[in-house]
């Protein structure tokens, strides 16, 4: 088997967002007189975009409120997108490997497309990657896999040709449905429940590299 292209997730997978997350969710929530949620609380409510992050953070909210608290998500999180976050240990070194090596690379996330290319410039990253594809850029996003086939047309690979990796059973699913080969991240926000149907698990970003299907390793 020939890998021509790695599709990365981006937060869980690529980077640790869930602190500036989880205070842009506090900002929003404040605004309506809300007690404050945890680390814990938000991770289990991040993987499906903003808009589903604010109707489990702000539920049983009329059309206008959950406008409104999407708004002040979206501004806050855009306003303070890399005040603590973090890449994951090895990312960068691992996208340098398979750059290195020819592999094509993108990033597929069910984030604002605009926040997914803002946080990468700020983490010095967004160069590694041809496309940076979000949750509004096309009509679906993960787990459908019509954002993975779109990219892999653009980059001009077959779907057995790359790669989905990431940590939640979007990602997964997508991949799996597009054709990919599926990588799980066991570090991520996901449970690992949602990647035992994945072709392999990773424990650490430099892990990939150890894969059969790179030579870099």
């Amino acid at each position: 088997m020939t890998i021509r292209a790695v599709l990365f997730d981006l937060d869980g997978t690529l980077v640790d967002s869930l602190e500036d997350l989880t205070d842009a969710v506090n900002h929003m929530r404040a605004a309506f007189s809300l007690p404050p949620l945890t680390r814990h609380d938000v991770r289990l409510m991040v993987g499906k975009g903003a808009g589903n992050l604010i109707r489990q953070a702000l539920p049983d909210s009329s059309l206008n409120d959950f406008e409104r608290g999407l708004q002040l998500f979206v501004d806050f999180n855009t306003e303070h997108i890399a005040d603590k976050s973090r890449l994951y240990m090895d990312a960068t070194k691992t996208l340098e490997c398979l750059q290195s090596i020819g592999i094509r690379l993108a990033v597929i996330s069910n984030k604002n497309e605009r926040l997914s290319d803002l946080i990468l410039r700020q983490l010095g990253t967004h160069h590694f990657f041809e496309i940076i594809c979000g949750g509004d850029t096309y009509s679906e996003m993960k787990p459908s896999p019509l954002p993975l086939l779109r990219v892999i047309a653009q980059l001009g690979v077959a779907p057995h040709e790359a790669v989905m990796v990431g940590d939640s059973i979007n990602d997964i699913l997508a991949g799996k449905r597009a054709g990919l080969v599926t990588v799980g991240c066991s570090w991520g926000y996901g449970r690992l429940t949602e990647l035992q149907d994945c072709d392999a698990t990773i424990d650490s970003m430099s892990e990939l590299l150890d894969l059969p299907y790179f030579n870099a390793g």
